[in-house]
């Protein structure tokens, strides 16, 4: 069985699970009891904020490679 997907489609979809991660990370950040980040993990964040701000997104081949 094949599935076809436009472009359009595609770049919804990773639109939609971008917003569905930073949700997920607003709900970890107010269940679970907060604690003080490294410089690495504060210089990581700040960038994953820029690349959102900047409309930055994933390509499938490599969503494919991080969700297995």
């Amino acid at each position: 069985m094949d599935v076809t997907v436009t472009e359009s489609q595609l770049r919804l979809v990773l639109d939609r699970l971008d917003m569905v991660r930073l949700e997920l990370l607003r709900l970890r950040a107010v269940l679970l009891p907060e604690e003080e980040l490294s410089e690495k993990e504060k210089r990581e964040l700040e960038g994953a904020r820029k690349e959102i701000a900047e409309g930055s997104g994933v390509s499938l081949e490599d969503l494919i490679k991080e969700l297995g």
